[in-house]
């Protein structure tokens, strides 16, 4: 057992990144001509082999920077910048990374404001900017007049056609100034994103003469965007929520005793904080004075408060309910575990799922060849086939409304951001979409057994009396006292917990491998094991049963014996977790196969693996062993995941599928090297984490096969003549809708 989780490893499936080493942001390239409105993963675009010398990080903050249109657009833009190296985009927090060799930012911020963005400098540890204000409300509103106005106008004859034109011309500037502005510069920039295949639409069937439908095409347009905008949010918000749970200031004890409110940020390492009930505790610690129950769900999901008194840890956003607490702080604000829970979290976003890169990369073929497929529609029938100009011209337009692949784009990362936040709030940290969308596939689940299974902490469980003398368990107890090896210490503390008085020990002599010896009161008395009594010529038939049976039990049986014999018999084991037995049974419903494997010697495997239902056990296991189990199971053609906490499971874990880490609460390896990171010891959010793996695959299924039948339906009534611009809007539109509401699903509580 140890506090690591396991090495740097690589699956032999498709990741995007290297376990082991600390999480870095995932190299993606050009995502082509993808468009969409939505959130979407931080990633790292790498424009040269290697930084030069002098290279630097700049960083700045784009409102307008929220979705892959934006990204790609800056991407091509200042990937032609002579001295910019490297690109880091955040969408979720809309920053923008640059490593580069610039004397000065100016060219870059220049760059950007050529694409309609303001990218402000921000320092490092800056907060995140205020909501941008409001847009107001009267310019969409009086498009949304103006194109039901044309539309009646036009249907009763009311007035001439110029004055349907007028209308509908107010109607279009007024709400689509913006579309048409991000339409021009995308297509200034070879882009074909939804706002340069809408502007190109509602611009053609002005030019035919479709007034009222043009006006009509962008006011639901703009509509449906804010609708997407708004609902987006949601995705986006349960990731920066998290930031929201730490306080900005805490109250921290000066030099001269007395109590002062400080922000956050500025208070030091080994600072005393005070905690009041009630109040959010504002940085990780460890008590120093106080007893109160924490609320730790925000960390570890647990749903019960955790009692805390003097030597415990506390976490940064963590609620304190009962009393009043102090704590000395062992971690600065930006490293506290929820800050790393968020930046891993966000990171995680950029290891795209194998879903996202096949939408990416169809998105990528799609709508250029949609493009070319309404250029033909337009000019092909009318040229060879007789065809009627107008006509084709109008189709060519609806196909270009549908054309854009939105909800595709759009399916996949908001429904893997919200699996990612969902788990996030049960306390299962997962480290990349591609273990959210792995996670279904698993057949096989191997687990360590200490500090997995069990509580890793050896305690008393049985005492046998072979002798009259009242006296052996403190007499027992105050030799095991004096080792440190874990089955003595569980008897010190069996005698500890019942206030037994401690004897004085002289010539205390410990026996390597058998156990110890000293004298109590002139007295010499042996507590060892099996062999030590064999060795002293101690040992009877009867006596040779009642280890055996308790061996067989998978416990270490230690005996206290004086000079005639045997005295008591000392039964020492470590105890299943109440959590493991009910994981396990939900594994199983989920029809997953389990596996233990340990270091321990078989017949406590066994007794354990009985103990908790685990349907095959292997004991005596080196690391090496551990990672032939894996292998000989990966032969057979199973999916598995691998359970463990320590170096020793570190071999199994870089070749299971997923690797789950335990007791990760705190521990800065298991959240930076883990795939799956549970935030406490709980077993039973393996098959939760499951269950939730299931269900984003099925969202994602659902969402591509809805958005790609309405898409193929509607391009087929396009070709017939049978759909307007307005329909294709709704079709395209309303699709997008479809598939954000559906992702959104899995942040149901």
């Amino acid at each position: 057992m140890s506090d690591s989780i396991h090495t740097p490893h690589k699956h032999d499936h498709d990741h995007d990144h290297d376990h082991g080493e600390k999480l870095q942001p995932v190299q993606k390239h050009d995502h082509g001509g993808s468009c969409c409105s939505g959130a979407a993963a931080p990633s790292l675009v790498t424009l040269t082999e290697a930084p030069s010398a002098n290279a630097r990080l700049s960083t700045f903050r784009i409102e307008a920077m929220d979705c892959p249109t934006e990204q790609t657009l800056i991407q091509n833009k200042l990937g032609k910048l002579a001295g910019v190296q490297q690109l880091e985009f955040n969408l979720i927090n809309r920053i923008l990374g640059v490593t580069h060799d610039l004397p000065s930012t100016a060219p870059i911020i220049e760059a950007i404001k050529s694409l309609g963005m303001q990218a402000d400098p921000i320092e490092e540890g800056a907060p995140a900017a205020e909501p941008a204000a409001k847009k107001p409300w009267w310019p969409l509103a009086l498009s949304g007049v103006g194109a039901l106005a044309a539309e009646v106008i036009h249907f009763t004859n009311a007035a001439p056609t110029w004055v349907v034109a007028l209308v509908a011309l107010v109607s279009i500037l007024s709400g689509g100034l913006t579309t048409y502005k991000k339409g021009w510069i995308a297509l200034k920039n070879l882009n074909l994103n939804i706002n340069a295949l809408m502007s190109i639409a509602v611009t053609g069937a002005v030019l035919i003469g479709q007034w009222p439908e043009a006006a009509m095409v962008m006011f639901l347009f703009t509509v449906a965007e804010l609708i997407e905008a708004k609902s987006l949010d949601r995705a986006r918000n349960a990731i920066s929520g998290l930031m929201q749970m730490t306080p900005e200031r805490a109250t921290v004890r000066l030099a001269d005793g007395s109590w002062v409110e400080q922000e956050v940020k500025i208070i030091e390492l080994g600072a005393i904080v005070r905690v009041r009930p009630g109040e959010r505790i504002g940085l990780d610690g460890e008590v120093t004075a106080g007893q109160s129950t924490i609320d730790q769900a925000p960390i570890t999901g647990e749903s019960l408060p955790i009692e805390k008194t003097v030597g415990d840890k506390v976490f940064a956003g963590t609620i304190n309910q009962a009393g009043s607490l102090e704590y000395r702080v062992t971690a600065a604000a930006n490293n506290s575990t929820l800050a790393r829970i968020i930046h891993a979290v966000e990171q995680a976003q950029g290891s795209r799922a194998p879903t996202q890169r096949f939408v990416d990369s169809f998105s990528k073929i799609y709508t250029p060849a949609v493009f070319l497929f309404a250029l033909g529609v337009a000019v092909i029938p009318p040229l060879f086939m007789g065809g009627v100009w107008f006509d084709w011209i109008y189709r060519a337009l609806v196909l270009l409304v549908v054309a854009c692949p939105c909800a595709l784009v759009i399916s996949t990362p908001v429904t893997i951001v919200s699996g990612l936040a969902a788990a996030a709030r049960k306390g299962i940290l997962i480290k990349g979409g591609v273990y959210l969308e792995a996670g279904y596939k698993l057949d096989y689940l191997a687990l360590d057994k200490t500090g997995t299974i069990t509580h890793g902490k050896p305690v008393q469980t049985d005492y046998l009396a072979l002798s009259a003398n009242d006296n052996a368990p403190a007499l027992a107890a105050s030799l095991a006292g004096r080792s440190d090896h874990p089955v003595s210490l569980a008897i010190a503390n069996a005698a500890v917990d019942k206030n037994l008085a401690l004897l004085a020990v002289d010539n205390f002599e410990a026996l390597a491998g058998r156990g110890v010896r000293g004298e109590i009161n002139g007295e010499v008395y042996h507590l060892g094991n099996h062999r030590l009594v064999e060795e002293l010529g101690l040992c009877s038939p009867a006596l040779e049963e009642k280890l055996f049976a308790l061996e067989k039990q998978g416990k270490s049986v230690v005996l206290l014996l004086d000079k005639s014999g045997p005295m008591a018999l000392f039964a020492v084991a470590d105890t299943v977790k109440d959590s493991s037995r009910e994981a396990i049974q939900q594994l199983h419903e989920l029809g997953i196969k389990t596996l233990m494997l340990t270091g321990d010697n078989t017949h406590t495997a066994q007794a354990i693996a009985a103990q908790v239902g685990i349907d095959q056990a292997q004991g005596d296991l080196l690391p090496t062993d551990k990672l032939k189990a894996i292998e000989d199971l990966y032969g057979k053609n199973h999916r598995v995941g691998m359970v463990g906490d320590g170096i020793n499971d570190a071999p199994a874990l870089a070749r299971a599928e997923i690797g789950f880490a335990m007791a990760a609460a705190g521990t800065d390896t298991a959240i930076e090297t883990a795939d799956v990171a549970l935030m406490d010891d709980d077993l039973r959010k393996i098959p939760a984490f499951i269950r939730l793996s299931r269900q984003t695959s099925s969202i994602l299924k659902q969402n591509i096969a809805l958005a790609l039948v309405i898409k193929a339906i509607f391009l087929a009534v396009t070709f017939l003549g049978m759909a307007t611009m307005w329909m294709a809007v709704f079709a395209d539109m309303g699709v997008s809708l479809l598939v954000v509401f559906n992702g959104l699903r899995l942040l149901r509580k």
